[in-house]
């Protein structure tokens, strides 16, 4: 009878001890499952989607040190890029049009002036950086104005423009420092560019 007693109270340990591994090895693979992949956000426009992996759609310079061009031009990794991709969908066939900006605008809790970073953009493809915007000073880049082809709003700073005649993918990589000639002494401060892109179909 003990000896029963001894197994039903083995089997019923054993019975436990495997439910807890089982919940904990489901668990443990639904936490595993959610940590794996790329978080990918979105903004759409009309016809224009962004799509990027980081949490904001932007570039943060922090307590930087002045570097020159060529170093600039070299930054790699993630806290040093922006990768972005620009997406323009056209249905059905015919001659349509989409005129797209890429523009940047400054967060107000900027604290570096607009003539001491310089920004970089770049098109990928297949892997290779090609420029499309020459390292230049943010205070030398052009404005939107009020009457945009792509209807990007007045005022923000233009990366580049384009237009689309068929669906396609872009992609794009921004990269951003403080200016050689800028002094490192009032360089220990933030600046933000926030990212956005416009498109609207041309009229026919």
């Amino acid at each position: 009878m003990e000896n029963n007693n001894s197994k039903q109270m083995i089997l019923s340990i054993l019975g436990v001890v495997i439910l807890v591994v089982a919940v904990v090895g489901v668990s443990f693979a639904a936490f595993s499952y959610s940590k794996t992949g790329e978080k990918v956000n979105t903004i759409t426009t009309g016809t224009i989607t962004m799509s990027y992996s980081e949490d904001t759609n932007g570039i943060n310079l922090s307590n930087a040190l002045p570097m020159s061009d060529d170093q600039g031009k070299a930054l790699s990794g993630s806290n040093n890029v922006f990768d972005f991709t620009v997406t323009a969908t056209i249905n059905g066939s015919g001659n349509t049009t989409i005129n797209y900006d890429v523009t940047a605008t400054k967060e107000s809790d900027s604290t570096l002036d607009d003539s001491a970073v310089k920004v970089y953009l770049t098109s990928i493809d297949n892997s290779a950086d090609t420029q499309v915007l020459a390292p230049t000073k943010v205070s030398a880049l052009t404005k939107t104005g009020s009457s945009e082809a792509s209807g990007a709003p007045n005022g923000q700073y233009k990366l580049t423009t384009g237009t689309f005649t068929s669906t396609t993918t872009r992609k794009y990589r921004l990269r951003m420092w403080v200016a050689e000639d800028y002094s490192s002494l009032s360089a220990s401060g933030t600046y933000k560019l926030r990212v956005n892109v416009y498109g609207a179909a041309a009229a026919q």
